[in-house]
């Protein structure tokens, strides 16, 4: 490694802020770990989706890949909401592994009903910690982080509700 990037590579990234310290080290640490947990959700739902068997095969098959399509459409603006607030966000799937809140499931089988209730608890638990970074949004005046927290609520009740659905029973009330 030549001198001149060693040098750049110490370089403070400094982007310009509007936030005081204390809210771009909440703000980064709170969507971080929302960043790793939505990686992981990402990585579980497709998990599924390539393992899914049974004879509503089609039906989860395309349920889980449209669900991890729209967690993995979260990840870019969680990462550069971090980045445009003054913060740094993840490197590597190692601290990703460390800051997700979302268990994975290395399983060699998971039933069909298994999966799917898996996931809707896994995505009951981000509505939770999506209201929560907003809630903290709030606290630090950041509007536009919010925003995008609302509409990540709304999309993520909405597959819990579709994952609900698929697991009741023909009979239920």
């Amino acid at each position: 490694m030549t001198k001149k990037t060693a040098e750049r590579r110490k370089a403070p990234l400094q982007t310009p802020s509007v936030y005081n310290s204390n809210a771009i080290r909440d703000l980064s640490g709170a969507l971080n770990a929302l960043l790793a947990d939505s990686f992981a959700l990402y990585l579980k739902t497709k998990n599924f989706h390539w393992h899914v068997s049974g004879p509503h095969f089609r039906d989860y098959h395309l349920l889980f890949d449209e669900h991890a399509d729209q967690i993995f459409a979260m990840t870019d603006p969680i990462a550069e909401r971090v980045r445009k607030i003054g913060g740094t966000t993840l490197r590597s799937i190692g601290q990703v592994s460390r800051q997700q809140r979302i268990e994975d499931n290395d399983a060699e089988f998971v039933t069909p009903e298994d999966m799917l209730a898996e996931l809707r608890e896994d995505n009951k638990d981000m509505v939770e910690r999506l209201r929560e970074v907003h809630d903290l949004c709030d606290e630090h005046g950041d509007v536009a982080t919010a925003s995008l927290i609302e509409n990540w609520i709304d999309e993520t009740e909405r597959r819990v509700w579709f994952l609900f659905e698929s697991t009741r029973s023909a009979h239920a009330p």
